[in-house]
């Protein structure tokens, strides 16, 4: 599951940074609504963590302005307002639960797994063939075999089964996946993809490179009763 923390107190926003990264989920921060607004536009997240008292824009605006754009990812807004109808108006606004602050791990936790499941549905689990991918649980299985992909393989991996049979640029990738427009280290997409193959094993090419271009989800290949690796490069003209 993929979060972003939106926190403009920086101390406060690496603890949950690194309380959820603990837990395997893979976790953006910013700290202010407009860059909220912009980064969940251009990157899909399973939920948001949100403060109330924000800089620029604050967390009911940041709510009214996602729903109102269609935007259904789970927003848990996190804020010091004691009154009721203050915490009404932030549920009214689209925050789909709050917790107060001070607030404890444990509960915020258990209330991220909560809206999980809640916004699970059938779309929480994605099946390619031999391939599972359970985004809740962080859990995937290959011919009911478990595999123990890292948050970001795992993340890789899940995009582009979603994305299956279209052919997705790097840049897209390490837009979707990293969120950066930039690579931030040495063929960073490149070397993922080589170890997600790795772990695929005999599967390997369910991933098939398109060369100059980026990677695409072998659907055809994937949901086919016959299953035989075909080659991993291809070549496009």
């Amino acid at each position: 599951m993929k979060i972003l923390v939106v926190e403009d107190n920086t101390k406060l926003a690496r603890f949950l940074q690194r309380a959820l990264q603990e837990e395997k989920y893979i976790v953006d921060v910013v700290e202010d609504g407009r860059a909220a607004i912009e980064q969940s536009s251009a990157i899909e997240y399973d939920l948001m963590i949100l403060d109330w008292m924000l800089p620029v824009i604050d967390g009911v605006r940041v709510c009214q302005t996602l729903r109102g754009r269609g935007s259904n990812t789970p927003i848990l807004m996190l804020t010091a307002r004691a009154d009721v109808s203050e915490r009404i108006l932030g549920l009214d606004a689209g925050a789909d639960d709050y917790v107060p602050k001070p607030f404890d791990l444990g509960e915020l936790l258990a209330r991220v797994r909560a809206l999980g499941r809640r916004a699970k549905g059938s779309d929480g689990v994605i099946r390619m063939g031999p391939l599972t991918l359970d985004r809740l649980e962080r859990h995937a299985t290959l011919n009911g075999n478990p595999v123990d992909f890292t948050p970001r393989e795992f993340a890789l991996l899940t995009y582009l089964a979603k994305e299956s049979g279209r052919v997705i640029p790097r840049t897209e990738l390490l837009l979707r996946v990293w969120g950066t427009t930039y690579d931030p280290g040495s063929n960073v997409v490149d070397a993922h993809i080589k170890k997600v193959r790795e772990k695929l094993g005999d599967f390997s090419s369910l991933i098939e490179t398109v060369r100059g271009v980026g990677y695409r989800f072998n659907s055809e290949q994937a949901t086919s009763q016959t299953w035989h690796p075909p080659e991993t490069a291809i070549q496009v003209a």
